[in-house]
Order: structure tokens, then C-alpha cells, then sequence
């Protein structure tokens, strides 16, 4: 018969070594996920590209809610020990409803104003963010508090996610459309860019070409990766350093955009959810 003590220690060892779940609207999230697995190797993640049912930014609170019930549910079902959301609208307007009704921790992302609103010099600061995020109530809370006495420029991304999801990044569409959103920016002398939705990592060398050289361009992805880290620390539920991590990813539409967008490191398997 199988002690106690050896019967915890087994139910530890599998969960400290269960996955953590990752999910997007798209392939946008990898840069969360990069920002994971450059801090915690040792981890085994499983990302989902919602890439279907992108964007959710046009899309209201009740239909983002259950399109992350679903993506929270599928990961639970493959035995995830925490999960990200690696997605601003899905976190605004999704993640209070996710932690009320599962047990496992949840890692939200929300626009860094805080950081740039403390830290201009101009009093000026630009959000590039989707709908969903910038209508959100957690996104007003979070500019009424740290947005005193700063200017804040909020600009809608309309028609980016698309572009990215369909891996046309360096195209004249592309351009055009942020010099059209980044235009009343610089006119009023923003000095950070934070950017609102985990796609957006990936336009950083198109919009350092658009931007005058004083902008600094704000993500949230390492302190993402930390925030993980530490609600890994807090429930017991690390991994063993010595592992290698295994990174599965899952895609609903075209994987071979999320392949390319992984420069074809890993594996990307195709999965209707």
C-alpha cells in the first residue's frame, strides 16, 4: 500500500511537471510565450492559436468570454497546471469570469501604462490597442489611475491582427495603415508607445522605422514571463531546472503561418477547437 508521503510527493511531481497553457486569438501570443520560454526552459508549455476565430477585439464581452472559456477548457483537458492569457481583449474582458469559475492560477496581460505614464518626459503617451481592450472597463480603471496629467493618445488597430494572422507583416497595407494610427501620436510628442495587444511585438521593426528615434516602444512580455514565474513559485508548482521543456502548439486555421512566425522550430499541429 502506497504511503502518504509518497503519495504526495507523486501528485506533486506530476503536477510541477504538467504544462503550462498559453492561449491567443492568433498566432499574436508567441511573443508572450517567447518571453516564457527564454525565462523558464525548463517548462513544458502548450499554446493555442484561436487563429479561427480572430480578432476579438470587434467582438462584445459575452462572445470573448466564451471563446476563452473554450480555449481555458481544451488546456485544462490536456492537464495545464496554470495558463496565460496571452491575449489584452481576452484579459479585460474575460479573465475575472476565469478565475471565479476554475481553480488553476490565470496570467492576464493588460496595456503597460502604468510604466509609461510614469516615465514620460513629454506627458504625452500612445496606446495601440484593439477594441475590445480600449472599451474595456479594466483598461479605463487602469488609465484613470496612472493617466493624471498625461495626455493619452488611444488608437484602435483596426486591420492589423488580420495582416499579421495572414503573416503579411512587411507589406504596403501593413505600412500604411500605421502611418495612419501613428500620425495623431506623433503630432501630439508621445514619447511611449505601449503596445495593447500581443500581436503587436511583432510590428516593432516596422514601427521603429515609422516613430521618431525618441519613442520607446513598451510590451509586456517579460513581465509576463516574471509574473508567471512568481505564481509558479507561490503554488509549488515549478518544474525541476534540470528538464528540458516541451513546447507543443496547436493552431484552428492555416498552422503554417504560425510555423513561420516560429521560424520553423517546433512543431505545429493542426486542431479544430
Amino acid at each position: 500500500m502506497i504511503s502518504t508521503r509518497l503519495f504526495f510527493l507523486l501528485i506533486f511531481t506530476i503536477m510541477s511537471n504538467s504544462p503550462i497553457g498559453i492561449f491567443d486569438s492568433g498566432v499574436g501570443g508567441t511573443s508572450i510565450w517567447r518571453e516564457i520560454h527564454k525565462l523558464l526552459p525548463h517548462e513544458n508549455t502548450i499554446y493555442l492559436a484561436d487563429s479561427k476565430y480572430a480578432p476579438y477585439g470587434p467582438k462584445g464581452k459575452e462572445r470573448i468570454t466564451e471563446l476563452s472559456i473554450k480555449n481555458t477548457e481544451l488546456l485544462l483537458k490536456k492537464g495545464c497546471k496554470l495558463i496565460v492569457v496571452a491575449c489584452n481583449t481576452a484579459t479585460t474582458n474575460a479573465i475575472r469570469h476565469l478565475r471565479e469559475h476554475y481553480d488553476v492560477p490565470f496570467i492576464g496581460i493588460e496595456p503597460a501604462i502604468k510604466p509609461a505614464a510614469l516615465q514620460t518626459k513629454s506627458n504625452a503617451i500612445g496606446i495601440l490597442a484593439t477594441k475590445g481592450t480600449l472599451s474595456s472597463e479594466l483598461f479605463h480603471k487602469t488609465s484613470d489611475l496612472y493617466g493624471n496629467g498625461v495626455t493619452i493618445v488611444e488608437q484602435v488597430g483596426e486591420g492589423l491582427v488580420p495582416l499579421i494572422e495572414n503573416g503579411e507583416i512587411d507589406t504596403p497595407e501593413m505600412e500604411k495603415l500605421l502611418k495612419l494610427y501613428l500620425a495623431p501620436m506623433i503630432a501630439a510628442d508621445i514619447d511611449y508607445l505601449v503596445l495593447g495587444c500581443s500581436h503587436y511585438p511583432y510590428l516593432i521593426p516596422k514601427l521603429k522605422t515609422l516613430l521618431p528615434q525618441h519613442v520607446t516602444i513598451i510590451d509586456s512580455g517579460a513581465a509576463v514571463a516574471r509574473h508567471t514565474q512568481a505564481i509558479l513559485t507561490q503554488h509549488e508548482l515549478c518544474a525541476p531546472t534540470s528538464n528540458v521543456g516541451d513546447c507543443i502548439f496547436y493552431s484552428n486555421r492555416k498552422p503554417e503561418i504560425l510555423s513561420e512566425i516560429l521560424h520553423g522550430d517546433f512543431t505545429v499541429e493542426a486542431l479544430d477547437f
